[in-house]
């Protein structure tokens, strides 16, 4: 292959990195453009008995207020999800009551910030004060109801029951759990905590919105799901989806922040109601406390197993805190089961279950892994405690029981007839032998005094994700050749930073067995790109990629066939080579370009489109098995990150540069939640943690030697055979890190991050 498995640079890198403008507020050229400020609630839980605004409205510049009295009563999610959503419509734009501390009371638009700010300081708002939900573990059942409303509506049954605090509810089983735990020979129950991440992306939430000249809304978004930002304007503000416009210019960073609509909303109603541009850009201070972060859960294991480490049971009973709202509760919650039960196929009875509550903290939402990461965590720590019961090598228990290419599992998606599903593709047995041999592991395993103060530990786990949503997820592209033999590519997917137009591109030139500077790529403009569900469920490289190759494949078929056509002879006849059509005894032939522009002179009558959609029946997971050495200071409780080592299966890889980039981003992130991010409350509720100097993410002096390695599997359904990356590499350091700390000093944290402090009186208790 050409372009597929080459380490192309990313088409827009340079323009990046020299600072041209390229960003959402870069492109704002409306000087004249309102600015928005949001009033925000001080309290946890409270009730709006009045507000004045009469003295803001008086202020000079200031051209709009808006209270919950000005807005359409209509309840939305925000959830960046296929409709009908299973997130429950649980909002308003501005509320009577407020459900955290930063939630939205008023929207101040004004000539410029200054003023907006000084309007804002202006409003007067009466609150009487409820009692708040703040812990997760006491939501259930507690006197105060953070939803008290009767409209609050659902499309799918999940369980919900908002007098008791329960967003969703969930239960995944197969076999008898009780029997088989009752029967084993070895049983290990733990519980385990996961803690509430930030995003801590570049560019902060930001929008501008404007009326176009034939009277559209037009809103350009930093977002991840530009086709669900135009469904939720509408239904938030009762207009027609055809009188909406979303463009999506390059993120800054998402990791799924994004894949919740923050802020948009109020640029659209703020425009709709003056006729003006507006614009909104969230500080980091706004960005951290009133957007959303990871589910915080708590998460129950059970394993049973034989004497021989045949693993029988793997039981998961957790509890998530959705916080305010319900953005992706249940579908994170489900996450945490469907995406670890499959990694143990030998188990004969797995199950996982729990509840969902609303608390009066800022809304969670979707973050890189997306539940998988904190069921990684439980179940993986869970599995190093069952190979030191048994008194096993934690890589040998792990080989002995993963699912295997060929093997069915009836929580894998995509299962037929009432079949189980077959994975396709994995070599996760190989990443684990591969991740040994770059770590050391036989020579470090469990673990090597270095001093009299410092101590080494090896531990390791494996991880799943998906590619896409089965059923659900779809993508569209459409290829168009231009008149002078160059394409454009027109995409509804994201590019977020990650290099997806770039790998996207590599797919449309190696079908059309182009060059990549003839392809240009278009995305993503909700009037003009192909319908794309977003870049969310790691679905690019696989659900977009598919539809790339078969919208290609199109436009090289019609290429094929006009090209016939003007040489007067069959498509048999003929062969592309991406730049001549040939005859194939080489008599006669025609270049691209020729071709390209007899099509547009009138003699071929149109101009060739090529178009592809796909949506798959199965989400192929990709694999990863992470290690990780630590050195421990006994006297302190400070863990040094000395080495992680990751061993890939994303199928093929597309562009080796970008998926390695990929890998070594997750990897950190997770590093991240293993040892430093932590988001935290004061016993009011407010957010302490909301700027980088209280938010601690790792930086490059943070994090030792990282290696990473592909053990490339072929996907069938995949797009030349790969399957995504993007998500699944954030999910092992967490328990890796920790089964390492435990090897070096005795010390088992159950409760994430893994402090100096924990360690310590760990140390201590011993």
């Amino acid at each position: 292959m050409k372009f597929v498995n080459k380490p192309i640079s990313k088409i827009d890198g340079m323009d990046i990195a020299t600072g041209k403008p390229a960003y959402t507020d870069d492109l704002n050229f409306n000087n004249n453009a309102l600015v928005i400020k949001i009033l925000r609630s001080p309290h946890a839980f409270a009730k709006i008995k009045s507000i004045n605004t009469d003295i803001a409205k008086k202020v000079p510049g200031v051209e709009c207020i808006l209270t919950y009295k000005d807005v359409p009563n209509v309840r939305f999610t925000l959830a960046g999800q296929s409709y009908p959503e299973p997130s429950p419509y649980d909002r308003l734009i501005l509320d009577e009551y407020v459900r955290y501390v930063g939630d939205e009371v008023a929207i101040v638009a004004a000539k410029d910030e200054k003023t907006a700010v000084k309007a804002v300081n202006l409003i007067k708002v009466d609150y009487e004060v409820l009692e708040p939900v703040l812990d997760f573990e006491k939501a259930e059942g507690h006197k105060s109801v953070v939803h008290l409303e009767e409209d609050l509506s659902f499309n799918f049954d999940i369980g919900l029951n908002k007098e008791k605090n329960i967003a969703s509810s969930c239960k995944i089983e197969f076999g008898d759990v009780e029997k088989e735990l009752e029967e084993s020979d070895v049983v290990v129950e733990e519980t385990y905590y996961t803690q509430a991440q930030a995003h801590g992306m570049m560019e902060t939430y930001r929008a501008f919105s404007y009326m176009d000249h034939t009277g559209r809304l037009t809103i350009v978004s930093s977002t991840q799901i530009p086709f669900h930002v135009r469904r939720h304007i509408s239904r938030a503000l009762q207009i027609p989806k055809s009188k909406v416009r979303v463009i999506k210019p390059r993120i800054g960073g998402g990791f799924g922040g994004k894949q919740t609509a923050v802020v948009e909303i109020f640029t659209a109603i703020v425009t709709l109601k003056t006729g003006k541009p507006s614009k909104i850009i969230y500080d980091r201070r706004e960005t951290f406390s009133c957007t959303n972060s990871r589910h915080a859960m708590r998460i129950k294991v059970r394993l049973g197993a034989d004497k021989n480490g045949n693993i029988k049971a793997v039981d998961l009973i957790g509890l998530s805190d959705t916080g305010a709202y319900g953005e992706h509760a249940s579908t994170v919650f489900s996450v945490v089961g469907h995406k670890t039960l499959p990694l143990y196929n030998r188990a004969k009875a797995v199950r996982h279950m729990g509840n969902v509550v609303y608390t009066n903290k800022m809304p969670a939402g979707a973050l890189r892994g997306y539940g998988v990461t904190q069921g990684t965590f439980a179940l993986e720590s869970a599995m190093n405690q069952l190979a030191l019961k048994l008194n096993m090598d934690p890589t040998e228990l792990r080989q002995k029981n993963i699912i295997k290419e060929g093997e069915a599992n009836p929580v894998l998606g995509g299962s037929k007839e009432g079949k189980p599903a077959v994975l396709a593709s994995s070599t996760l047995d190989k990443c684990i032998d591969r991740g040994k041999e770059l770590i050391g592991w036989d020579e470090k395993h469990p673990r090597k005094v270095v001093s009299d103060t410092k101590v080494r530990g090896v531990g390791m786990a494996i991880t799943m994700q998906g590619s896409g949503i089965a059923g659900i997820d779809t993508a569209s592209a459409v290829i168009k050749l231009n008149d002078d033999g160059f394409y454009t590519l027109f995409l509804g997917s994201t590019d977020m930073g990650t290099g997806s137009d770039t790998i996207l591109a590599q797919m449309a030139a190696e079908v059309l067995e182009t060059t990549m500077d003839k392809i240009i790529v278009h995305a993503a403009d909700t009037d003009i790109s192909p319908y794309d569900t977003g870049s969310y469920a790691s679905s690019t490289t696989y659900v977009t990629g598919n539809a790339v190759i078969k919208a290609a494949e199109d436009m090289k078929n019609k290429i094929v066939e006009n090209g016939a056509k003007f040489l007067g002879v069959s498509e048999k006849e003929v062969e592309f080579n991406g730049e001549f059509i040939k005859t194939i005894d080489g008599e006669l032939s025609l270049s691209l370009d020729e071709v390209a522009q007899r099509l547009i002179s009138g003699e071929g009558k149109n101009q060739l489109i090529g178009t592809g959609s796909f949506g798959g029946d199965t989400s192929p997971p990709p694999f990863i098995a992470g290690f990780a050495e630590v050195e421990v200071d006994i006297e302190t409780g400070k863990v040094e990150l000395i080495d992680y080592v990751a061993a890939v299966d994303c199928g093929t890889v597309i562009n080796p540069n970008l998926a390695r980039i990929q890998v070594e981003g997750g990897l950190v992130q997770g590093i991240g939640m293993a040892m430093y991010e932590d988001v935290k409350y004061s016993k009011q509720g407010r957010l302490i943690s909301d700027t980088f100097m209280q938010y601690k993410i790792p930086c490059r002096k943070d994090i030792g030697k990282i290696t990473v390695d592909f053990v490339s599997s072929y996907e069938p359904t995949g797009p030349f055979g790969a399957k995504s990356v993007g998500e699944v590499v954030i999910n092992t350091p967490p328990p890796a890190i920790a089964a390492a700390v435990f090897n070096a000093v005795g010390v088992n944290i159950r409760s994430l991050p893994i402090t100096p402090e924990k360690v310590l009186k760990g140390i201590r208790s011993i």
